[in-house]
């Protein structure tokens, strides 16, 4: 009994040190890109703004902060992380601040207007505009939701949602997957650590558990030593 204690605790203790290995390989890992994720942060050098109470502000306007921040999580159904967002901290580096930074992109372009040059009467979201040229809005439109074949809105969707505008936005999507991806990498590496740690106490308890065995077998050998033999006639 107490041999295979010993071995079962022999082989929770290997275990145990091969998890908090793989642990700490994966550790260096996700270390790794966070370093490559905060340098391209820096090359990029995009940072967010607050204003001198620590409030997040677009153009200066706290209120514009909140109609982003707005679109970003009833829109977009994106879970902002409020420690993410850090006045002391402003350049954009994680996962919230690349999507922040991508419904602001994403926001001035749906609220924006475009100017358009109409050559015939047409009809367009409701109006019917004239040969002339006017600042047509852009109506909370992405780039499927204009009515394909319409001249206007076929000018406004080509200047609102330009090849930079969908290259920010792959650019951004990309950063945040980045740091959710390494952020889910640094939570897998706990996890691992803490299975490690689990079969190295496991281990020791069976090592522990093998030795009160051994004590309790040496004690009763002892005691069936020390009876007097009963002499029969």
């Amino acid at each position: 009994m107490v041999t295979k204690l010993r071995i079962v605790g022999a082989g929770l203790a290997l275990a145990g040190l091969g998890f908090i290995g793989a642990a700490g390989f994966a550790y260096s890992e996700v270390a790794a890109g966070q370093n490559s994720l905060q340098k391209f942060s820096e090359a990029q050098g995009v940072t967010l703004s607050y204003n001198e109470d620590g409030q997040l502000t677009d153009h200066g306007s706290v209120e514009g902060a909140e109609a982003i921040l707005d679109r970003l999580e009833n829109e977009w159904g994106y879970k902002v992380v409020e420690s993410e967002l850090d006045p002391n901290d402003p350049l954009v580096n994680t996962g919230t601040e690349y999507m922040y930074q991508m419904a602001t992109v994403g926001t001035h372009i749906l609220t924006g207007t475009q100017t358009v040059t109409v050559t015939e009467t047409t009809e367009y979201l409701g109006e019917t505009y004239e040969p002339g040229e006017y600042e047509v809005p852009v109506a909370d439109q992405y780039w499927a939701d204009f009515e394909y074949g319409n001249d206007i809105a076929m000018q406004v969707r080509g200047q609102a949602w330009t090849g930079v505008a969908h290259g920010l936005f792959g650019e951004l999507g990309v950063g945040s997957v980045t740091a959710s991806t390494l952020k889910l990498g640094l939570g897998i590496s706990a996890l691992i650590a803490g299975l490690g740690l689990l079969f190295l106490a496991l281990g020791a308890a069976s090592f522990w558990i093998a030795s009160d065995v051994a004590k309790r077998d040496a004690a009763r050998a002892a005691v069936k030593v020390d009876e007097p033999e009963l002499v029969t006639v």
